[in-house]
């Protein structure tokens, strides 16, 4: 070392465990040599590291390391930033009172959501016991209190602090069980909210009384449970014919972009074939696609001056089912179905029930800001119900999506679908996904997107782009449904124009509709054969049970259908 200049040397003393705190301290060059002297003593491996300027570090792995770095730098104090970390206030005292044996789930939830936080304060407080014990190594090993100690005596002291950090990471560990089972309490009772609304028997849930009981008790038995039975919903069997209670609503069946003055649409719903076509002055129409004289259907015919011609012997019918036209015989009275229909933001809808229709229609138009991008239709072998089963779970991406959208999730510790207690709608935690079913068989969902295979932000109110989805699942048979598709952005508003574009999108949809079809096929195979398909439901399933809670509500005729005020 050159004359007239004093390099200083940073002692750093680091305890491996699983936080990895390390602490330094600044010596002068000589104390700091009596430091690495007496560190040899204690057989304990040290590392000589030049600065980060002469890019040098030559170290070894060890449960204690000792590490000295030659700067040139003055005695620079050392400050902690972990302060903040631990300044919590104890909640004991914010601890909710209750009167009686027994809470409802409300309150449990509440008791649950205490006990989180009461296991989160503890954990910082054993992590702080572990930072000061780690002081206290520091201490031991500093070389000004050395001067005064005895190589026993430390060795001795080293021991017991090794005692003392044991401990504390024993208690960190506990700890980290007691907020594992805080959750799995939480998810317990978001499961008993939905036992409820099966209404499919009782599930009683006892607790303790709480002012009977300290924190640090009811943290590692807080629910005493007793448990009947579990219930689940009841969807296994061939399925049955559509109720008559399921067709008194408006059902999209078309986008307005496909029929043209001069085309037609054939569809199935609940089991009757239609077709959809436009009249001479424009307006839509929907009969019965089968011509009344041969059986024929009309959809193999054409559009002749607004009325629909049967191909077979040139029958012609308007829009409301009247045959107007007989070639080659007497003009007769004969009239076919017709259903009520309309045309609202870019979708024709149709009324296939007896009652008379709603005077009011749905929107499903995008949101403000948003264009679309692709609409597209197609024809799946499934029932609908399903399928919506299937579009209502997000949990499924990171396992059944790993060739499409959901390629390089990680897969989350818990998934939760946070909803009002009476909607139909919500968002996704801990994907930027907003979600709601909309009666009776349309699910919207606004998805905050960055890049492929990454999730932005932590709700899509906190994403800068975003994709917005529209599904319609059409019952045309038990067996079969009409998938009416939408996609809109709020971003490259210049992509639409693209040439082709169109059939991308339609390739990725059916990539990923692909990876679904596959298992809700499988599904039905085994429903048909006798498997319940719902006979397990979870916290993360909350949107799909409440849709077979309202679908069932419907068909049973119940004077009062859960979940209609958010309709």
């Amino acid at each position: 070392m050159p004359r007239g200049k004093e390099r200083n040397i940073t002692l750093s003393i680091s305890y491996v465990f699983p936080l990895s705190f390390s602490f330094h301290r600044t010596l002068s060059a000589s104390n700091a040599m009596n430091a690495i002297a007496t560190a040899a003593a204690l057989s304990l491996p040290i590392s000589l590291c030049r600065s980060s300027k002469l890019k040098y570090r030559k170290g070894v792995k060890a449960r204690f390391r000792v590490f000295a770095v030659l700067e040139e730098e003055a005695w620079v104090e050392k400050k902690s930033g972990w302060g903040p970390l631990f300044d919590v206030e104890d909640p004991r005292a914010k601890f909710p009172q209750s009167k009686g044996k027994f809470l409802d789930v409300n309150q449990a939830l509440e008791v649950a959501r205490f006990d989180i936080q009461y296991c989160d304060w503890r954990a910082r407080q054993d992590v702080l016991t572990i930072m000061l014990l780690h002081e206290k190594v520091v201490e031991v090993l500093n070389p000004l209190a050395r001067d005064y100690k005895s190589i026993g005596t430390m060795k001795k002291e080293l021991a017991e602090l090794q005692d003392e950090l044991s401990q504390a990471h024993t208690q960190v560990h506990i700890s980290e069980a007691r907020v594992a089972t805080a959750f799995d309490k939480l998810a317990y009772m978001e499961e008993l909210v939905n036992d409820k609304l099966l209404q499919d028997g009782k599930t009683t849930t006892k607790i303790p009384e709480p002012t009977t009981h300290s924190p640090s008790s009811y943290s590692e038995s807080s629910v005493d449970v007793k448990r009947s039975p579990r219930k689940s919903l009841n969807v296994s069997g061939p399925v049955q014919p559509y109720h008559s209670n399921m067709k008194n609503f408006w059902y999209p069946v078309a986008f307005s972009t496909d029929l043209k003055d001069d085309t037609m649409i054939p569809i199935d719903c609940f089991e009757e074939p239609w077709v959809v076509f436009r009249g001479e002055d424009g307006k839509l129409g929907c009969v019965q696609n089968t011509c009344a004289h041969r059986a024929c259907p009309l959809h193999l015919g054409s559009v002749n001056e607004g009325r629909i011609q049967c191909p077979y012997h040139g029958w012609e019918y308007s829009t409301d089912g009247e045959c107007k036209k007989m070639p080659s015989t007497r003009l007769l009275k004969v009239k076919i179905k017709s259903l009520p229909c309309f045309e609202k933001e870019g979708m024709i809808w149709v009324w296939p029930g007896s009652d008379p229709p709603s005077p009011n229609l749905p929107s499903l138009k995008p949101p403000p800001g948003f264009q679309v991008h692709a609409e597209i239709v197609m024809e799946l072998p499934v029932e609908h119900g399903l399928l919506l089963d299937n579009l209502l779970d997000l949990a499924h991406a990171p396992f059944t999506h790993t060739s499409t959208f959901a390629k390089g999730w990680t897969v989350p510790s818990l998934v939760k679908f946070l909803t009002p207690a009476s909607g139909l709608q919500g968002y996704w935690d801990p994907y930027p996904i907003d979600m709601e079913f909309r009666p009776p068989c349309m699910v919207l969902s606004t998805i905050g997107i960055s890049k492929p295979g990454k999730l932005e932000g932590q709700n899509t109110q906190q994403c800068a782009t975003h994709l917005h989805q529209l599904h319609v699942c059409l019952p045309s048979s038990r067996e079969k449904t009409r998938l009416l598709y939408r996609m809109s952005l709020d971003f490259a508003p210049l992509l639409k124009h693209v040439p082709f574009i169109d059939r991308l999108w339609k390739h990725f949809a059916e990539q990923v509709l692909n990876e679904d079809l596959r298992l809700v096929l499988g599904q039905q195979e085994r429903m048909i054969n006798g498997a319940n398909v719902w006979n397990w439901p979870v916290s993360y399933d909350k949107l799909g049970v409440r849709y077979r809670v309202w679908r069932d509500a419907v068909e049973r005729g119940a004077k009062q259908i859960p979940f209609s005020e958010s309709m």
